[in-house]
């Protein structure tokens, strides 16, 4: 061929050649880079056991504002229906979703419908290929006009079950949802726990609209250390990472003769950096050979018994290799065992996030402030068709049923439904954070709620729970109500219960033993109420509940200062420029702390620190002028005064200059 002619035969090829590295390298990479799982949210038994208040489009701003872009969602898929034969997918379920699904779209957050139905200890049984032509269909038919920011992933870690055989399901999965629906991305993965390992023996799918999936937790025994779930290693803690053979435990008694020991012995070879980018080449290798999206749907190091620098070294090792090598991720989990925020907090958000754990995920690390409770001084819902905001379903079932949707409501959309529960069972309600209700017990609030019943002789108990303390002899002291037939007409109409919490009686505690009550409960500290089967089994009993409130007249005073002042507070100016004079009175001599925060819960000042003075008035004033106080910025600040038990509160407005 003529020089000239080949030419122009080469600049003919190149926009094609262009256009088919472009395509590839696209197909190469996910739409998304880095997120979260957010667990325990939609894995419960049931559409009707989900607390659906967990989280809320709030929470999804927090997440995408750590710089996330894509959120895995557990679900209990299979238990959201009405289960065999026909599996059939509770509206409730789908309810929830297109809420959740409309935060996502709306934020531009990537949401993949994570199909979590599985146990770790059983293995995965090929007539689950059944269950999957049923459930997965219905939910391409509901979503199928959804955005693209949906996905679909077909089974978490199928293991116990060959990957060729478990990929002959999948590929039905796959023509199933592709009958209905051809726009949404499905993510599909190997057996063995999703293990890198295993994706060598994934077939080549045709459908170009894939994302392949593996989890990673290797080195396994430091990454589960503590596992309460997996053989042999409940009692694993202290295992450096990477190896350092003068930190390393020695083998624990349970886990002796065991895989464990083996694990450990080797561990000079596997917990280290090498080792773990070597394991993350195998799934790296698997990408670039059949050029595919490829995401690691898991990773994660388990919190309680793992040396927290060694964890913060392990995520940074992880989490730069995944991102060298262009794959997208999810950590395990947002909150939880394997979560961001610290050990044994309240995990909230803006003050219990774990900075170096964020930091070595290259998450924006938001501000962190001093968390100070603050006693409640109005009226709050734990009910009112959803469990009311920083509270958490902590209910026992008692092998009967609690249906917190139960159509039959007093009034709005739900109510409870409680039935067939055995002795000490029951719905329940956390408080997260604690609550300190000892003002609005002062002012003589009441637990307010609609209940109806079918059984004459209904009988159980309401109580408050207190928070343990660490103090020697304390215990989780109860607060109690008996509701019987003297107090409910069991007639199965719905009537009005008005309690007094001044007619809650302490009880005592059970805290592995019996202790009888000694005056110690707490009500600046209660962490729960609770709705029990004290008296005996509530068997074939039908029990509704609906609008649980605690009411009662706002503790605030009629003026602009907002707040409750149990010691008559008031400054003067107020709002003021350069400074303002706070008085107080103490009815009663006392250790004293006055203190100001700003809106955000800074402590910006400390105007009294731990002083015992004398009942009677008293002055101090904001700033003080001398050397360590400096001006307040223009806003609104909160004095806080706490003696003898007791907390007021006064609001400071500092006006510009």
């Amino acid at each position: 061929m003529p020089i000239q002619k080949q030419m122009k035969y080469r600049f003919k090829l190149l926009p094609i050649i262009i256009l088919l590295f472009i395509t590839s390298t696209l197909r190469a990479q996910t739409l998304f880079s880095k997120g979260v799982n957010l667990t325990n949210w939609f894995q419960p038994g049931s559409a009707r056991q989900i607390q659906f208040t967990k989280y809320t489009k709030q929470d999804f701003i927090r997440i995408k504002s750590l710089g996330c872009d894509v959120i895995r969602l557990p679900i209990n898929l299979h238990f959201m229906t009405n289960g065999s034969p026909d599996y059939v997918i509770d509206p409730l379920f789908f309810d929830f979703m297109d809420q959740v699904v409309d935060w996502a779209e709306e934020l531009q957050i990537h949401l993949l419908l994570d199909n979590h139905t599985f146990d770790p200890n059983e293995n995965t049984d090929p007539s689950v290929e059944g269950i999957l032509l049923k459930v997965w269909p219905q939910m391409a038919v509901h979503f199928k006009n959804r955005s693209n920011y949906v996905y679909y992933e077909v089974l978490n870690e199928p293991h116990g079950i060959s990957t060729a055989v478990w990929c002959q399901i999948q590929q039905k999965v796959i023509d199933a949802i592709r009958t209905i629906d051809m726009r949404h991305t499905i993510v599909v993965g190997p057996s063995g726990y999703n293990s890198y390992n295993e994706l060598k023996y994934m077939p080549v799918y045709t459908d170009n609209n894939l994302i392949y999936t593996f989890h990673f937790y290797d080195p396994f025994v430091f990454t589960h250390q503590g596992a309460t779930w997996t053989n042999y290693m409940q009692d694993l803690a202290g295992i450096p990472f990477p190896y350092n053979a003068s930190g390393m435990p020695a083998t624990p008694a349970s886990a002796k003769g065991s895989w464990v020991e083996g694990s450990l012995n080797n561990y000079k070879n596997d917990g280290t950096v090498a080792y773990v980018k070597q394991m993350l080449d195998v799934a790296v290798n698997f990408k670039n050979s059949r050029n595919v999206n490829l995401f690691c749907g898991e990773f994660g190091v388990y919190i309680p018994n793992s040396p927290h620098p060694d964890r913060v070294y392990w995520y940074d090792v992880v989490r730069k290799y995944l991102e060298e090598k262009g794959i997208a991720w999810t950590i395990w989990d947002y909150q939880g065992g394997f979560g961001l925020f610290e050990k044994g907090t309240s995990e909230l958000f803006d003050y219990d996030l774990d900075t170096g754990i964020l930091q070595s995920l290259n998450f924006n690390i938001p501000e962190q402030k001093e968390f100070v409770t603050i006693p409640e001084v109005k009226s709050f819902d734990i009910y009112t068709d959803y469990i009311g905001q920083s509270i958490s379903e902590s209910g026992n079932v008692g092998n009967g049923t609690i249906d917190y949707y139960s159509s039959s409501s007093q009034s709005g959309k739900y109510a409870i439904y409680w039935t067939g529960s055995s002795q000490y069972a029951g719905p329940g309600f956390d408080f997260k954070p604690d609550k300190d209700l000892s003002e609005l017990l002062a002012h003589n609030y009441e637990l307010d709620f609609w209940i109806k019943g079918d059984s004459p002789n209904t009988k159980f108990e309401i109580r408050f729970i207190d928070s343990k303390t660490v103090s020697a002899g304390d215990h989780p002291w109860r607060m109690s109500y008996t509701i019987d037939p003297a107090k409910v007409q069991w007639n199965g109409a719905w009537q009005q219960v008005v309690i007094p919490l001044k007619s809650f009686k302490e009880t005592g505690s059970w805290d592995n033993a019996w202790f009888s009550p000694v005056g110690k409960f707490d009500w600046k500290a209660v962490n729960r109420i609770e709705f029990i089967s004290e008296y005996g089994a509530i068997g074939a009993q039908k029990i509704w509940f609906d609008e649980i409130k605690i009411k009662g007249t706002p503790v605030t005073s009629t003026d602009e200062q907002e707040g409750f002042r149990p010691f008559d507070a008031k400054a003067y100016p107020n709002p003021f420029r350069n400074g303002t004079t706070i008085e107080y009175r103490l009815p009663t001599s006392g250790w004293v702390n006055v203190d100001i925060f700003d809106l955000k819960g800074r402590k910006v000042a400390t105007l009294v620190k731990n002083e015992l003075l004398h009942s009677g008035n008293h002055q101090v004033q904001w700033p003080a002028g001398q050397k360590g106080f400096l001006k307040p910025t223009e806003g609104v600040y909160i004095c806080r005064i706490t003696s003898s038990g007791k907390t007021g509160i006064l609001k400071l407005v500092v006006q510009g200059r």
